[in-house]
């Protein structure tokens, strides 16, 4: 008897978790027509259960090539062990902590840098403490990990920290020795406490050009508020991260 294509997808997405069909860019699954006399089905039943894999994020139709099997996630963000003051205090920016636990280094074509000066949102301006409209610097990166983009981090600073600071410097990869959070310690303003906030959604059409994301695959925006011991808030950050193309890992001891 015929098989529907939600069956044949669970077929393939089983052969996809055991590693029958590699998840590398340069495999791809058997052709439809392969596919549909293998399980006695017609082409249509295929691309049905290709696209419903494609929906789900596990594969990539590319044209003139095929379905890619899609990678599991290549990056491992820590939590807060990426932000401890004796790694960016030694030169070890929190970008290279994340890249030192998915046991890559970091190459200068990983990130590019565009820095400017912008009006403050008015979540830039609750976070900053500042009214909105008045003038912030913006430091957007786009980080990339063996050449496919990860995430678009942009920060927010108030220009009487940073002015004249590498924080400011258009220049590709991380912030001076030790990154943002050594040069505003240098500064005299030391981070002291982060708060962050998670959620996902579905991408914007630039977020998709500029990430390039496949069919269906969502975003994980993370929004990050760093302030001094005495409660100064120095910068604000937001994330915007391919959700299948990182491991959000973290580790903390239970409160009482």
């Amino acid at each position: 008897m015929s098989i529907g294509y939600r069956e044949l997808a669970a077929v393939l997405r089983s052969r996809i978790e055991d590693g029958t069909y590699p998840r590398d860019t340069t495999e791809t699954l058997p052709k439809h027509q392969e596919l549909a006399e293998e399980f006695a089905v017609n082409v249509k039943t295929v691309r049905q259960a290709v696209r419903l894999l494609e929906a789900e994020g596990l594969v990539t139709v590319i044209r003139r090539r095929g379905t890619v099997v899609r990678r599991q996630p290549s990056m491992k963000r820590l939590g807060a062990e990426r932000y401890a003051k004796s790694k960016w205090k030694s030169g070890l920016v929190a970008f290279a902590a994340d890249r030192e636990a998915s046991g890559r280094g970091w190459t200068p074509g990983d990130q590019t840098n565009h820095v400017r000066l912008v009006e403050a949102d008015a979540e830039v301006a609750a976070a900053l403490g500042l009214p909105v409209g008045v003038l912030v610097y913006e430091r957007e990166r786009l980080v990339k990990e063996e050449g496919v983009p990860t995430h678009i981090l942009t920060s927010f600073y108030r220009r009487d920290h940073v002015e004249g600071t590498p924080l400011v410097n258009p220049a590709p990869g991380p912030a001076g020795h030790g990154g943002g959070f050594a040069v505003l310690t240098a500064q005299g303003f030391e981070p002291d406490t982060i708060t962050e906030a998670l959620h996902a959604r579905m991408p914007t059409p630039d977020e998709v050009r500029e990430l390039q994301l496949p069919v269906g695959e969502p975003v994980v925006v993370l929004k990050r508020t760093t302030v001094t011991q005495d409660g100064q808030a120095v910068e604000f950050a937001r994330g915007v991260h391919a959700a299948a193309r990182f491991e959000w890992f973290y580790r903390f001891k239970i409160s009482e």
